[in-house]
């Protein structure tokens, strides 16, 4: 079988990193297997979806490297959801309801009261046909229902194992609203069974739609793909990310400096047993997906760790990887190879041009050190200078350790940690060394 699997946002907001995991995951099994990583557009929902979401989707999408073979709109399929719908109705499995949402809504007050679960009463089944006309000509518009079986749905989920589903505790779904808008599930199901999907794999909160799923696509004919519930995602408190989703939009994460790879590496691992390492090629991810290294706990995302991968993604980085996006001239391959281990973000980069070529306030905390230090600078620097440098200036005033290191370190640079000294001391000049060590601004 070829395997075939999709990934359906609707673009009525930002993808954010719970989503990304979701798209990352089918991708990376999709390309392991040879398979089809499919984008559908959601966007049933024509009064909030919008282009801009849309375009930001796959932008976000080309941006992480997930692409796509094949692509689709809902809103292009409205005829055949019809068809489908048409379908079921003539079957008896979809069945027109009249309850406002007033009513459903006292009526479950009413069973929570009782201590019964809130399921749908199935009232609509029981009404005559002069019922309906009353309801008509009151100008009520039914929305539909699909008819469970009430029987058991089991399958054998890819991550959860055996998955039972007793759907005489769940409420028939609304497919149609009253006003004719179709609710994400038939068209989804429609599109499966279209689109020949192999696996279905998204969060473990849609375990429930899943069983709901797998009846309609039989309805309708169609053999039911394989599923698997993955974890979800919680913050590193522990708490749901829903609050927090503005800052955890993939256009924020790009916005603020974090690199595609340090994302995808993250959430590649994030929910299974293998360490996080940064990975910069997909393709290797792949190789290593796993369903049966996929955990069923809650998996943390932590903001920090992302930071963290961020910059040994730049640390393991060589400049001709980076030179076409260092938009400063002056940052040669020296520099780069010199700061490349202390920068969090590429933007980082620009404090440590400022420190090499531009003027800084040097920090001096003993004048006469100092001034003994500027006088041992040799005209020419090398890779041996710094350490030729401090040999001298520890013969010359005895000061070791801490006590030698530190002074200069904030006399050079203004900043009291940075890239190793032996290799900032040449890029920097004898030069302005010297001054900056007598405390003039250079």
């Amino acid at each position: 079988m070829s395997v075939k699997v999709r990934f359906a946002p609707s673009p009525t907001g930002k993808l954010h990193v719970g989503n990304v995991r979701a798209a990352l995951w089918n991708w990376l099994f999709a390309r392991k297997s040879g398979g089809t990583f499919v984008l559908r557009i959601d966007d049933t929902d024509l009064e909030r979806s919008t282009k801009e979401y849309e375009d930001g989707i796959r932008e976000d999408l080309a941006w992480l490297g997930l692409t796509y073979d094949e692509t689709m709109r809902q809103s292009a399929r409205f005829d055949r959801y019809e068809e489908a719908a048409e379908g079921l109705k003539a079957a008896g499995l979809l069945y027109p309801c009249y309850e406002t949402a007033e009513e459903l809504d006292r009526k479950r007050k009413i069973q929570r009261a009782r201590g019964l679960p809130p399921v749908y009463d199935r009232a609509a089944l029981a009404l005559t046909a002069e019922q309906i006309a009353a309801y008509e000509a009151e100008g009520r518009k039914p929305h539909w229902r699909f008819k469970l079986s009430q029987a058991q749905v089991k399958w054998n989920d890819l991550i959860r194992g055996e998955t039972v589903v007793e759907t005489a505790s769940v409420s028939d779904p609304v497919l149609i609203r009253a006003d004719g808008v179709f609710l994400y599930t038939l068209p989804s199901c429609v599109d499966d069974i279209d689109l020949s999907i192999t696996h279905v794999m998204r969060g473990e909160d849609h375990v429930t739609n899943t069983g709901v799923q797998i009846e309609i696509i039989k309805a309708l004919g169609g053999t039911p793909p394989q599923f698997a519930h993955h974890s979800l995602l919680v913050g590193a408190d522990g708490q749901g990310l829903s609050k927090r989703l503005g800052s955890l939009s993939i256009q924020a994460m790009r916005e603020d400096g974090i690199e595609p790879a340090a994302i995808t590496s993250l959430l590649a691992k994030l929910g299974t047993a293998d360490p996080v390492v940064p990975q910069s090629d997909l393709m290797k991810l792949a190789e290593s997906f796993d369903f049966d290294r996929l955990g069923r706990a809650p998996a943390r995302f932590d903001n920090t760790e992302l930071e963290a991968l961020n910059a040994k993604l730049f640390h393991e980085t060589a400049y001709d990887a980076v030179a076409d996006r260092l938009s400063d001239a002056k940052i040669s391959e020296p520099l780069w190879n010199a700061v490349r281990g202390n920068i969090t973000r590429l933007s980082d980069v620009a404090e440590w041009v400022e420190v090499v070529d531009g003027e800084i306030d040097p920090v001096i905390e003993d004048a006469a050190f100092a001034n003994e230090a500027a006088v041992l600078v040799p005209d020419e620097l090398n890779d041996d200078s710094w350490q030729e440098l401090t040999n001298a200036i520890k013969e010359k005033t005895g000061a070791k350790g801490k006590k030698l290191f530190m002074p200069l370190r904030l006399a050079l640079t203004g900043r009291a940690r940075g890239p190793e000294m032996a290799v900032l001391l040449p890029l920097i000049g004898a030069e302005k060394a010297r001054a900056r060590l007598r405390g003039e601004r250079a």
